[in-house]
């Protein structure tokens, strides 16, 4: 069963969230998805797990149906997720992220530890110079073609519908362990995941940058719950070496998905599925 509402925040934002499962359990979990500047789109890992405990989704302010026109800032972002934890009357939450959302998820425990039961980070985050790597990977899976033809989308000051579509697709099919399947992945995605908030992207992007996790990591370990793991795509284009990094730092065990890439529930469905139901089990059987 499904539920969905709109919750407002102390500087008058409205978020749209959803709920699949029984909400009148007092665990539950909650998807936070990435990009930055991306709506939801966790909606077809919810279901893996929402038989176990109620799992909310929510679109981060300036994203999907959560409108909003002003500045961002990690901190608030930060601050809307406890403040949809108090809209849904859960006190503690079985935090799963993926991509950016892993950034998230771990920030919001450095700031709100005691209201974390659990955390999953998948394919996330990153440390050290990932990109590097990660640019040079991405360029690796491209034709010379393609790689010019991203440059001069992205170089545009302003894109026409299919430009933007063409764009995300470009950028995003690497993404995939399998070319072909990750080509019409990625222009599913470049669709759908729309629109993107190309300023919101930006904004964190740069603050994340001047403010890196990697310089809170020490804090971060002390502040983890007991139950926390890394997941990983082992085709993912970033670097799997700074996921090795980051499960070292922060003691943590990491699961290599084989197969897959950075949305490794689209390629691996049935490991994943299997990993994330028998994590979510162990803190409800606890």
């Amino acid at each position: 069963m499904a539920t969905q509402g709109l919750a407002s925040m102390s500087d008058e934002a409205q978020l749209r969230w959803v709920a699949l499962g029984d909400t009148t359990r007092q665990l539950a979990v909650v998807m936070l998805h990435g990009g930055p500047g991306l709506p939801d789109y966790l909606g077809d890992v919810a279901p893996m797990v929402a038989d176990l405990a109620p799992v909310y989704r929510y679109d981060q302010r300036g994203t999907g149906q959560s409108p909003w026109r002003g500045r961002h800032s990690l901190a608030r972002h930060v601050d809307d997720l406890a403040e949809l934890l108090d809209a849904w009357d859960v006190p503690k939450a079985v935090l799963i992220g993926h991509s950016y959302g892993t950034d998230l998820a771990s920030r919001f425990c450095l700031r709100h530890s005691d209201r974390v039961a659990a955390m999953l980070l998948m394919c996330g985050p990153f440390v050290g110079d990932w990109r590097t790597g990660y640019r040079a990977e991405r360029d690796h899976r491209m034709s010379a073609a393609q790689q010019e033809r991203l440059r001069e989308l992205e170089a545009l000051p302003r894109r026409t519908e299919e430009q933007e579509v063409e764009l995300l697709t470009l950028a995003w099919f690497t993404d995939h362990a399998g070319p072909e399947h990750g080509w019409r992945w990625a222009a599913q995605g470049a669709r759908r995941r729309r629109p993107v908030n190309w300023a919101m992207n930006g904004e964190l992007g740069g603050e994340g940058r001047a403010d890196p996790l990697d310089e809170h990591l020490t804090e971060l370990r002390t502040c983890l719950p007991a139950r926390a793991e890394l997941l990983g795509g082992a085709d993912d284009p970033r670097p799997v070496s700074a996921l090795e990094s980051l499960a070292l730092r922060l003691d943590l065990p990491l699961t290599r998905i084989e197969g897959a890439g950075h949305e490794p529930w689209l390629e691996q469905h049935d490991a994943v599925c299997a990993h994330l139901r028998r994590f979510v089990q162990g803190i409800v059987g606890a």
